[in-house]
């Protein structure tokens, strides 16, 4: 494992021109609305993004657009249903509530949306969320249900290993980008995470950024940490050369 307490100040963050397209598809019969944006020139492989509580919005279009200028065929995937964004705090509660009481259920829709990305891209991937997204990611890593995985990225998102759940030795490298002051998942939560992957012999990276609190990513809202936001992106993007890249 390996800790980094980041300090440096970034200069401006520059965000790729939109450069992806929004893709219907289905799970289960019902009707979902994911996004697409292909890599620039030949692809290292392809990155699926799993929304945060408001659902799949800009926000993650933005990053799938980042990752195309980086080289890599990104995929973002809906997890709410076309058309379900909900805007009020008990409307977002109410919809991950509804996913993290049936884990099934999560887990089916996340591997419906990789199933559609790689009609796209038919590439290894890496699989990353934020916030709730984050949780649904490791989810996803324990479930042991998903092939050519090559690793999961989880940005300030939920740790907690729900009971009878647990990481075979087998799952793919893990990296947890969070932040110090973090009210809302506690470094409490981080050392057991740490330690359940130690003793499972998950191959794993934990990144801490002094100063930023839960969502320290998310453009534009009082909780964006410029620094701990550019320093988490420049090791999500070692992270996906280390483990994708080339395969």
């Amino acid at each position: 494992m390996r800790f980094v307490v980041a300090f440096i100040m970034a200069a401006a963050w520059p965000l790729a021109a939109q450069a992806g397209e929004k893709v219907d598809y289905e799970v289960g019969g019902a009707a979902y609305e994911g996004y697409s944006a292909k890599a620039q020139g030949a692809s290292k492989g392809l990155v699926l993004i799993i929304h945060d509580w408001d659902g799949l919005t800009e926000y993650e279009e933005k990053r799938a657009d980042m990752l195309a200028a980086k080289g890599y065929d990104a995929f973002a995937v809906d997890l709410y249903g076309k058309g379900n964004r909900p805007v009020e705090t008990g409307a977002k509660k109410a919809e991950t509530g509804k996913l993290y009481k049936d884990r099934d259920k999560m887990r089916a829709l996340i591997l419906g949306g990789l199933a559609e990305a790689r009609k796209i891209s038919d590439r290894p991937a890496v699989v990353m969320g934020y916030c709730f997204g984050g949780a649904a990611t490791l989810e996803l890593s324990r479930s042991g249900k998903a092939d050519r995985i090559a690793g999961y990225a989880t940005f300030h998102g939920g740790l907690s290993t729900p009971e009878g759940q647990g990481y075979s030795k087998d799952t793919a490298p893990i990296l947890v980008a969070h932040g110090g002051a973090d009210s809302s998942i506690t470094m409490d939560h981080v050392a057991a995470l740490s330690k359940e992957l130690e003793e499972a012999g998950v191959p794993y990276e934990i990144q801490v950024y002094s100063g930023a609190p839960h969502g320290f990513t998310v453009f534009g809202s009082n909780r964006y940490r410029e620094r701990a936001d550019k320093q988490s992106w420049a090791a999500f993007e070692e992270f996906l050369a280390t483990y994708l890249a080339g395969t």
